[in-house]
């Protein structure tokens, strides 16, 4: 077996974190992308053969539970968060501006 090229990992880098953004859910979407990204730097000045290719490996397993997760996140969607909310506000004016409308209260 030979080790892996730096052209490998960036693939399986770039492969993860572009999986890691098929999650329905911001928080396991978020923290997909987090994990790969904090498991790429712990590592990064790895220079033993055997371990790059045994984290090689590791990855490589990690990408296929992902694809397999994000299937499954596709089928169970939740309302979603205020951080991944669109533009909500009604459009008024000509010239299309969003003006954002005052709540009215209980008074």
């Amino acid at each position: 077996m030979s080790s892996p090229t730096a052209y490998e990992v960036r693939s399986l880098y770039r492969s993860l974190t572009r999986q890691a953004r098929q999650f329905a859910a911001y928080n396991f979407r978020e923290y997909a992308k987090r994990r790969t990204r904090d498991a790429f730097r712990e590592h990064r000045a790895e220079s033993d053969e055997r371990k790059v290719q045994e984290l090689m490996q590791k990855g490589l397993k990690e990408l296929q539970m992902l694809k397999r997760q994000t299937v499954v996140s596709q089928f169970f969607q939740l309302d979603r968060l205020v951080v991944e909310g669109g533009k909500e506000m009604k459009q008024k004016g000509n010239s299309g501006d969003l003006i954002r409308q005052k709540d009215q209260g209980w008074d």
